[in-house]
């Protein structure tokens, strides 16, 4: 018994010495931002102008081939969607095999093929990457864009544009984008039922002669392949792609507002809004400021629990089931949004957190507690997405689209680690701009509109439809009145009688 009670007393002396030794007020101090092994990867260039990156992962017997372009995309202007249709367009069709046989020929090998306006992205095991490239590079070097096949892509686009006339967050995407770069600008433009009646597969034809070329594409191979084989493989395949010139399409950079551009648009009968806040930033890939500014949005809405956003309008008030934001960059316009669904009745009171949370982090520095949780999620976030190996394939490519620096990503936490307050507080200074920008909500316009102005210096609210035009309102028949239509209802016309 004596023995028990002196072990239980030297348990006790110990346990008060080791709380006596710790402060658990002051969290202890962060450790140094780990140290990230990217992977090296190959590249080399093809005669006719083609980048060739290569990231060799033999872990698993698969390989996957993706052709990117490097290339500004021109306005459409009433061939809205025409674009987008030469992408996909690419895949329906060849010289040499049929829609149908492409599906064929790709299902039989397991593998897995798209296109898109910008590029074909391939994937197959590596014993039949063979078979996949003389796919692969029929589709780049001989489409034929069928107009049978055009025909049926354009009726799925107008099927999906009346789907999405009932997505409140696309209205608001298209009124947003239409509103921050102008109808005029390729970011700004919307696809219609009209655009798409105009475009014919001569204008999908003459997209790909023009931007489809070598000189300005990369080939991104990642997978069970050494550079050696890549470079046999690219040659063979790849070599017979003729290079030219391609268009330069330059356009000025969207006309700041000089005020809050307040606007609405109507969902008849619905109980919730979706609003919006958002503008463009001017960051490009690769600035010094994406460390600064990546852990600033993070801290304010960009997508953690903790978030201010999501804790302000889903823990404290209520309002939503989740709230956030995004920062982008971009090598022409980069934006900011954020974005919630709240219940109509609060539609105005969450517009105004969330510009007060982006007032807040302008003018108040952020907390030590919140900046080292926003550092710990971004470390263990990009540590996870490096057990990709197609996101060592992205670093690469990244790396040479915007010449970056060779260590950019692997010296990335380190900068991320040196984050200030201070640097926090300048980045919301420098990036977000709560006076200058489009102020959405799709909503019931009835119940919506009056609550918009307060957000308006001039007390104007502007409505606009899915096509991100303006919706006139109409002005009442003086000579209708409400004795006359209730009489009309009673007592129908001559003319209704016959």
């Amino acid at each position: 018994m004596k023995r028990i009670f002196s072990i239980i007393t030297l348990l006790t002396l110990v346990t008060g010495i080791v709380s006596a030794q710790l402060d658990r007020s002051t969290p202890p101090s962060p450790g140094p931002a780990p140290e990230v092994q990217i992977g090296d990867y190959d590249k080399f260039t093809l005669p006719n102008g083609l980048t060739v990156i290569v990231v060799e992962n033999n872990k698993v017997p698969v390989v996957s081939y993706s052709l990117s372009l490097d290339v500004t995309l021109p306005a459409e202007g009433n061939l809205a969607g025409y674009i987008e249709l030469a992408g996909s367009m690419l895949r329906s069709g060849t010289s040499n095999r049929t829609k149908a046989e492409i599906d064929e020929a790709v299902d039989f090998i397991g593998a897995t093929l798209s296109t898109g306006k910008k590029g074909i992205y391939a994937s197959s095991l590596t014993k039949h990457s063979d078979e996949l490239l003389d796919i692969m590079s029929d589709i780049l070097l001989n489409p034929s864009f069928p107009e049978d096949e055009l025909k049926k892509q354009i009726t799925q686009y107008k099927t999906g544009i009346q789907a999405n006339k009932e997505e409140p967050s696309v209205i608001a995407q298209n009124i947003a984008g239409k509103l921050i770069y102008g109808q005029n600008d390729p970011y700004g433009e919307i696809v219609s039922e009209e655009t798409l009646d105009n475009i014919s597969a001569e204008d999908c034809r003459n997209y790909y002669k023009s931007y489809f070329r070598p000189n300005t594409a990369y080939l991104v191979i990642v997978g069970d392949i050494n550079a050696k084989e890549a470079k046999k493989q690219t040659k063979k395949y790849f070599g017979d792609w003729e290079k030219a010139a391609v268009p330069q399409n330059i356009f000025p950079y969207p006309e700041a507002k000089k005020e809050p551009v307040v606007a609405i648009s109507n969902k008849e009968g619905a109980n919730q809004s979706t609003i919006v806040v958002a503008h463009e930033v001017n960051l490009t890939p690769g600035h010094p400021d994406i460390p600064r500014a990546q852990v600033m949005n993070s801290i304010l809405g960009g997508g953690s629990f903790n978030a201010r956003l999501f804790q302000n309008l889903r823990e404290d008030k209520a309002y939503t089931y989740g709230a956030g934001s995004s920062l982008n960059s971009d090598e022409r316009v980069g934006s900011f949004k954020a974005s919630a669904q709240v219940r109509t009745s609060v539609t105005d009171s969450a517009l105004t957190e969330i510009l007060d949370e982006m007032k807040r982090i302008r003018t108040e520095p952020v907390s030590d507690e919140e900046l080292q949780l926003v550092k710990n999620s971004i470390t263990g976030t990009f540590g996870r997405a490096l057990e990709d190996p197609q996101t060592v394939a992205r670093f690469a490519l990244n790396i040479e689209r915007y010449d970056l620096p060779k260590d950019y990503y692997e010296t990335y936490l380190q900068r991320i680690a040196e984050v200030t307050k201070e640097d926090v507080l300048n980045a919301a200074q420098k990036y977000l701009k709560p006076e200058n920008a489009v102020i959405l909500a799709v909503g019931n316009a009835s119940d919506i509109t009056d609550k918009m102005k307060a957000f308006s210096p001039s007390q104007k609210v502007t409505q606009y439809n899915y096509y991100g035009n303006v919706v006139e309102k109409k002005a009442a028949d003086a000579n209708v009145s409400a004795t006359g239509i209730l009489a009309d209802y009673i007592q129908p016309s001559e003319a209704a009688k016959n």
